[in-house]
């Protein structure tokens, strides 16, 4: 028994302390946080598009703008959650992004309706995908190797939110950057992409995120 009581000490002495996970809340404030500082700098570098204050008069641009930061702060907080096998019992806020991005879509639709007639096209186009992608790909990075430190059981999910958290950075960059009210170009290479992108992110969840 003594025996016994000698290797429990010795194994209790031995044990490494164990940091204790932050609440997801607070892992989901520091990823937003990251994500709006690295906004804000790209914004000083390329700066904002020439025409804002005239843009920022359309209810539905603003409407836009809106949307896009709320699926970024709604995926944000749902990846912490997510990373949890729980989810902290928040299962809807985990599901809030879905909703987010669906009134996204209601709102492009009200602005494909109103634009009559059709603004001109932009003189570019696949490489508004690209530039949002490359504006993506550090957030996401970043984002991946947080939430691989925690025990994820929802890997599909949660790379999906971490690509479309990326990825709703970077479109909400281009349009204040860039000047163009073509709400035809907006569809078909800033927000069909964003689709693509999160299936994408699902892949890449079980890639890199099963445990």
């Amino acid at each position: 028994m003594k025996d016994m009581d000698k290797l429990l000490a010795e194994l209790a002495e031995d044990a490494a302390s164990v940091r204790p996970a932050p609440h997801p809340y607070w892992l989901g404030l520091k990823l937003a946080v990251a994500g709006l500082a690295y906004l804000a700098l790209l914004l000083a570098a390329s700066g904002f598009r020439a025409d804002l204050a005239a843009a920022a008069s359309h209810p539905l641009y603003l409407a836009e703008l809106a949307l896009l930061a709320l699926i970024f702060f709604a995926t944000a907080l749902s990846g912490a959650l997510l990373a949890f096998p729980d989810l902290h019992q928040k299962h809807m806020l985990a599901l809030a992004p879905a909703g987010m991005f669906a009134l996204l879509w209601l709102v492009i639709l009200l602005a494909w309706q109103a634009d009559h007639p059709p603004a001109p096209l932009p003189v570019h186009s696949y490489q508004c995908t690209l530039s949002i992608a490359g504006v993506a790909l550090p957030p996401a990075v970043w984002t991946f190797l947080a939430l691989r430190r925690y025990a994820s059981t929802h890997y599909y999910w949660t790379g999906g939110v971490a690509v479309l958290s990326a990825f709703s950075l970077g479109a909400m960059w281009l349009r204040l950057h860039e000047v163009n009210d073509s709400i035809r170009h907006v569809i078909e290479w800033h927000y069909l992409p964003m689709i693509a992108a999160g299936m994408l992110g699902v892949w890449l969840g079980k890639l890199l995120l099963r445990w």
